[in-house]
């Protein structure tokens, strides 16, 4: 069962329906025992770096996340959620990310802040990126160490890093679940790797 991330937001319906139009079940959970046996995890985000972090670390589903991803179950973190993987955020000074990437989450210095719109997104890893247009809702964005995370980029008054990938784990500064054929079929790879 791929299992969707609640933390108290985010866009989990929209989520849903994108799978449910891929023929893919999925179960919306805010409950521990139920992300650690997930067969496949999806982490979206929608909201404050901050209040993200509060919650997961209340309901701990933090703890949940990192023990699935040392079990190696397949994660896929969507705009805050892959935010959240880093170890913080210039949006709330003082909290912790998962940490599960080490690198921190920069706001936009140039252009009208957030970025939203339709955007081309640049792949940099072969395989399950490709180029083409994704929407974007993001007022930050990740600056990773390891730069051999870096899966694709996209240019917003300078590139950025928009999708990050290492073993099991993905995540994405776009919402592939708004982006049409190309967000779908983006889902459909991942859902097939």
């Amino acid at each position: 069962m791929t299992v969707i991330l609640d933390y108290g937001a985010g866009n989990l319906m929209s989520v849903k329906n994108a799978l449910h139009y891929l023929g893919v079940q999925a179960e919306i959970s805010d409950k521990p025992d139920v992300i650690i046996n997930a067969e496949r995890i999806i982490f979206p985000g929608v909201g404050s770096f901050g209040a993200m972090m509060m919650n997961m670390k209340n309901s701990e589903l933090d703890a949940a996340v990192r023990i699935a991803v040392e079990k190696g179950i397949p994660l896929l973190g969507i705009c805050l959620g892959l935010q959240a993987l880093f170890d913080n955020s210039e949006e709330s000074p003082g909290v912790q990310g998962l940490g599960i990437f080490k690198g921190t989450v920069t706001r936009y210095k140039q252009g009208k802040v957030p970025h939203t719109g339709w955007n081309k997104v640049i792949p940099v890893q072969k395989g399950l990126f490709e180029e083409g247009y994704a929407y974007f809702v993001n007022s930050y964005f990740v600056n990773p160490k390891d730069y051999e995370i870096v899966a694709a980029r996209t240019d917003y008054n300078g590139l950025f890093v928009s999708g990050v990938r290492r073993e099991k784990i993905t995540a994405v500064q776009y919402h592939p679940e708004k982006s049409g054929p190309f967000g779908l079929e983006f889902l459909r790879r991942w859902l097939a790797c």
